[in-house]
């Protein structure tokens, strides 16, 4: 056994905690959540008064002379007691069988969903997709669906014996001792069973998390591993976390089968016992034959809750898993907003001394990072992989905060601005774009919600894209597909900018949207640029220079430091670091045609 498959050494939570995170948990439901365990615990205790009905009952009816008038009143209020167990009861369950139960998961959703909005990029990222949907759609149902039946259950398991032991204690002490001597023998029990149960469920909620997460991935990817001849048996990881997932689950029901061997046989043996205990004293003419035939049947009766006490740990403990992972997300602090908040009347962008590292890297990304974006201006960063280039527009977009300086948008800090007037501020084309399973309209309206079809289609000609869509068979209702996998790389670019347009926001950041496209999309795809950045702040990460020879600044980072700024001839004349990477990317073409030529030649 690896050290990820160790069962996690954990405390136990006791029912008063469980009960606590219920509360939490069910938030605005919490009053009907309480009232509904009310209602249960009342309706166990009329339950358990009914089943000591037996004792007058058939006292009653093994009498002799029989006398009908003697059932009565113990028939009566056994009837009684019965009709307020079924009335409390169905009040109990009206938060597990209605709406409660529905708004409370509603709630948990939306609140982790606000959390997944408001919590920062950086630690949001290191969670994988699958592990945050495990979350969001498994452990929310895994802490709610139960919270009415399983707390019902538990109490009705633990009070109707309880009841039916004082009771007894009325009629023949003995026999009460005796059956409360299980209480205590249920409890360690129940605890024993919740250690076993606690660390395993656990484990198989993580191995869940981890199969959900390679599964997605194994299907995003699929495309890829087809490709490389890597699908079904031959995907490693899908495989192994399967395989880890089918250990976990065989480990967890071997081990939860002997806890509840023992639990079994020490709780039927002990009312053998006290049924063994009531014939000696029918026979030593202290308990009547019916008040025996009444213990029996309420032995038989109570036999079954108290096991299922003690058993239900394991379903208590998958929903403690459950809590944990949703407490867990919902325990990451957002980004703090400054106070007062302001707004910018002007769009430069500044960055004061900025020092970046990454979470759990060594070495600072950016370090004492100084520059200026003037507003209206087309900036370019450039530089090799890994010098801060990414880095610049993350933290502009406060995908974290710098650990030293600040940046600034129109003089006003950005972390005074709340997350939507700062993402209002900033539209961004990436080189790969995200396109939703959904229809061309609506991928495009996502700019800005409010936004008429008329609009969508006049952002949509602005980008160059009306044209293909009114090709498509639904025109802009067309479906794009999973990622947009129905278009290609060269429509995808072009919708993304067309949504970048509709929002219309003064800052349009870069990432080299024609980079991975061919000559002819390239054209479409940089006329759609060229409209989208009239009369904006825009940054633009290059790596081909020869797409921003036109820039009005280039800034030129190496090791998280700006070494180079100037236009493209006042860096080529200043013979540094710039003029070096830009002979050899020449060089690289060159050397690309010179090849081609040779091919040509060779034919």
């Amino acid at each position: 056994m690896t050290p990820t498959d160790a069962m996690p050494r954990i405390g136990i939570p006791t029912l008063w905690q469980t009960y606590g995170r219920m509360i939490q948990i069910a938030d605005e439901r919490a009053p009907q959540l309480r009232s509904s365990l009310i209602s249960s615990a009342l309706s166990a205790i009329f339950q358990g008064l009914a089943l000591a009905c037996l004792y007058p009952i058939l006292s009653a009816v093994l009498r002799e002379p029989f006398d009908v008038h003697a059932l009565w009143v113990p028939g009566g209020m056994m009837l009684l007691f019965a009709l307020l167990d079924w009335v409390l009861r169905w009040h109990g369950h009206t938060f597990g069988y209605s709406r409660c139960l529905a708004d409370v998961t509603h709630a948990i959703r939306v609140r982790l969903g606000n959390q997944l909005r408001l919590m920062p990029l950086e630690e949001l990222y290191q969670s994988r997709t699958g592990e945050l949907s495990a979350v969001i759609a498994g452990n929310v149902d895994e802490v709610v669906t139960p919270m009415g039946m399983l707390a019902d259950t538990f109490l009705r398991s633990a009070l109707v014996p309880l009841v039916v032991v004082l009771t007894t204690a009325l009629i023949e002490w003995r026999l009460a001792l005796a059956m409360l001597l299980l209480f205590p023998v249920t409890v360690p029990l129940y605890r024993w069973r919740k250690r076993l149960s606690g660390g395993s469920m656990r484990t198989l909620a993580a191995a869940h998390a981890r199969t959900s997460a390679e599964i997605i991935e194994y299907t995003q990817g699929l495309a890829v591993l087809r490709s490389a001849n890597a699908t079904g048996v031959k995907a490693r990881r899908l495989q192994e976390s399967l395989v880890h997932l089918q250990d976990v689950q065989a480990r967890n029901q071997w081990s939860g089968l002997w806890p509840s061997l023992v639990i079994w046989t020490l709780i039927e043996g002990g009312l053998i016992l006290i049924l063994a205990l009531g014939v000696v004293l029918v026979a030593g003419g202290s308990l009547s034959i019916a008040m025996l035939a009444a213990l029996l049947i309420i032995t038989v009766r109570i036999s079954e809750p108290l096991a299922i006490m003690t058993n239900l740990s394991a379903v208590f403990d998958y929903m403690e898993a459950g809590f944990e992972q949703v407490e867990k997300l919902l325990a990451v602090k957002p980004l703090p907003c400054l106070q007062p908040s302001s707004l910018p009347t002007r769009f430069d962008v500044r960055f004061e001394g900025v020092s970046f590292q990454y979470a759990g890297t060594e070495g600072a990304v950016l370090s004492g990072l100084d520059l200026h974006l003037p507003e209206r201006s087309l900036t370019a960063l450039v530089g090799p992989s890994g010098s801060g280039k990414t880095t610049i527009t993350r933290l502009l977009m406060r995908y974290a905060d710098p650990q030293q300086g600040r940046i600034m948008i129109g003089g006003n800090d950005i972390r005074a601005m709340e997350p939507e007037e700062l993402m209002a501020c900033i539209s961004v084309v990436f080189q790969d774009v995200y396109l939703f399973d959904d229809t061309i309209l609506a991928n495009i309206r996502m700019g800005r919600c409010s936004a008429t079809d008329a609009e969508v289609e006049a952002a949509a000609r602005a980008a160059c894209c009306h044209e293909f869509i009114s090709r498509l068979p639904l025109g802009y209702q067309t479906r794009v597909g999973d990622i947009g996998g129905s278009l290609s790389g060269g429509e995808r670019q072009r919708i993304s900018i067309a949504r970048a347009l509709l929002k219309d926001a003064p800052i349009v950041m870069l990432d080299e949207p024609t980079a991975a496209l061919d000559t002819e999309s390239e054209l479409s795809v940089q006329q759609a640029i060229d409209t989208l950045v009239q009369d904006r702040t825009v940054i633009v990460i290059a790596h081909r220079l020869s797409t921003i020879v036109g820039a009005e600044r280039i800034l030129v980072l190496e090791d998280g430091k700006l070494v180079e700024q100037g236009t493209h001839e006042h860096l080529l004349d200043a013979g540094g670091r710039y003029r070096a990477m830009w002979n050899a990317q020449q060089s690289a073409k060159s050397w690309h045609l010179a090849v081609a030529a040779g091919g040509d030649s060779r034919d």
